[in-house]
């Protein structure tokens, strides 16, 4: 089943405003998936997307310095939170 780019982007714009109500903690591709209610590799192919838009960021290292082998976290870009915070 094809997903029209119209809800493509309404899917995108809900990532962007769960990552916004959690800024500025950053947040696993799972707990994205989950709470938008899709599948994770599907939400992990928008949220490389809004990567190539620069609108957020991977983080691939815990907080402690060491890579992850298989997870990224997710945090808005500085200039996407300061876009969405002065349109609220």
């Amino acid at each position: 089943m094809k997903i029209s780019s119209q809800k493509r982007e309404k899917i995108s714009e809900q990532i962007l405003f769960f990552l916004y109500s959690k800024f500025p903690k950053p947040i696993f591709t799972s707990q994205i998936a989950w709470e938008i209610a899709r599948d994770e590799e599907f939400i992990k192919k928008l949220l490389f997307d809004l990567k190539k838009k620069s609108l957020i960021l991977e983080i691939k290292k815990n907080p402690k310095g060491v890579n992850y082998l298989k997870r990224s976290r997710w945090i808005l870009s500085d200039q996407s939170y300061q876009i969405y915070k002065n349109h609220q």
